[in-house]
């Protein structure tokens, strides 16, 4: 598990900005270091190089590179854009960060900067004879890193911001956050128990702000409990919607001791910025909001204006993929040596949950096509008889509650029976 400023750095190396300016950062210094490095090369290796030669090259890098970013810069808003009106606009937060496109885009805007610097360099009578080979070596690499980056562009472009490449992109982040949930039950902590309420002598952190939680550094609430022998009780988890007067955190001391004021502050001051908040929801440590993401994704293609089944049948069957991987959670006993933050307890993930979260809204806006019942039907027996310890009672539950979602609209009783007998396991 990652703490908040590992996390952060993660978020930092997402964005385009970062990896464009390395990139041209890397450019920039390249062109300029030819210099230098001309005094470690043996005279034996010196032959003519032409003085426009490299140049004319350089001039050409510059202005293709410009055009090419342009155009490329373009096909990502398009791409945005078509995730957006096509899946879910929750989606386009993955495609903005897709590592693909920030290496191509970042590799033409270095070229590009690479190219200008060579150019004035070349004009101020920087370079000397044995500079302009340098600079035609590296001017020669840096054309074979351009094709191979144009190739795997335009392989790239074929799928950049279709359904289908959108819907892997959710299911991957989803399946990542339920790996790191089976793998860390409630996120390392001990378990806190289902309906706990807090007793009068808790004292009680509340947010001072409102948004979702992104992320929860449990190394550091572990760090302040030990600091100061307390338990901290926390209430909320990642995605949960929190504002100033939510409740996030639950304090008791050892042995029920009441905290002075400066204790409470120095709590305050510590534990507030372990959790941190933004105005939009994250993938990395919320399950959930993957299978709500998923879940939009179906209940976009079912509506009148798209009429696109497909893509539902195909969100239900990535669904059962991921909750192959969710069957192995557990909820850990207090005393289990798998526990890395004893002083710290953190809600369990409940199956239901996300259950409700995903299969629910398709069942809700599905309920009159009866391909879409029939597949969600077979995928909730699926689970049962798979994990059946797990899944059965909870797919049961949800099974009928799909049922009665579609009794009212499907037009033939014979259609309703058929996924009655599919429940049963008759059909």
């Amino acid at each position: 598990m990652l703490n908040k400023w590992q996390w952060l750095l993660t978020q930092l190396s997402r964005k385009l900005w970062i990896r464009a300016s390395l990139f041209a950062l890397v450019g920039v210094v390249t062109a300029l270091l030819a210099a230098p490095v001309e005094r470690l090369l043996p005279e034996a290796l010196s032959f003519n190089i032409g003085d426009d030669s490299v140049g004319h090259i350089l001039d050409i890098l510059a202005s293709s590179m410009l055009t090419v970013t342009t155009f490329s810069l373009g096909v990502m808003v398009s791409a945005y854009s078509a995730a957006s009106n096509s899946a879910t606009p929750r989606a386009t937060q993955l495609v903005r960060e897709d590592p693909v496109t920030q290496n191509v885009l970042a590799t033409f805007l270095g070229t590009f900067l690479f190219s200008l610097v060579g150019i004035i360099a070349l004009n101020a009578g920087m370079y000397g004879e044995n500079d302009r080979i340098i600079l035609f070596a590296v001017t020669v690499l840096v054309i074979v890193i351009i094709l191979v980056a144009i190739l795997h562009w335009i392989e790239h472009l074929s799928l950049l911001g279709r359904v289908s490449e959108t819907t892997d992109r959710v299911e991957t982040a989803a399946a990542k956050a339920l790996k790191n949930r089976v793998e860390h039950p409630h996120l390392g902590a001990r378990c806190l128990p289902e309906n706990w309420t807090p007793p009068e002598e808790a004292f009680l952190i509340r947010s001072g702000k409102t948004g979702y939680v992104c992320h929860l550094d449990v190394s550091q609430l572990q760090d302040q409990a030990e600091l100061h022998k307390v338990v901290l009780h926390v209430m909320i988890e990642p995605g949960s919607f929190v504002h100033p007067g939510k409740v996030m955190v639950a304090v008791i001391a050892d042995d029920n001791q009441t905290l002075s004021d400066q204790e409470k502050e120095q709590l305050e001051c510590g534990v507030v910025p372990a959790i941190t908040m933004d105005k939009t929801r994250s993938f990395d440590q919320d399950p959930r909001f993957g299978l709500s993401v998923l879940s939009e994704i179906a209940s976009r293609a079912l509506s009148p204006g798209i009429n696109d089944p497909g893509t539902a049948i195909d969100v239900l069957g990535r669904a059962v993929r991921l909750f192959c991987i969710w069957q192995e959670h557990q909820v850990l006993a207090d005393d289990d040596e798998r526990i890395v933050f004893p002083r710290v307890r953190v809600g369990a993930l409940k199956t239901e949950w996300l259950v409700e979260d995903v299969f629910m809204p398709i069942a809700r806006d599905g309920a009159g096509m009866i391909e879409i019942q029939v597949r969600l039907q077979k995928s909730m027996s699926a689970l049962s008889e798979m994990a059946p310890d797990v899944y059965e009672d909870i797919m049961n539950t949800y099974a009928d509650r799909a049922i009665r979602y579609a009794e009212p609209a499907l037009k033939l009783p014979e259609e309703v029976e058929q996924l009655k007998a599919i429940q049963c396991g008759k059909c």
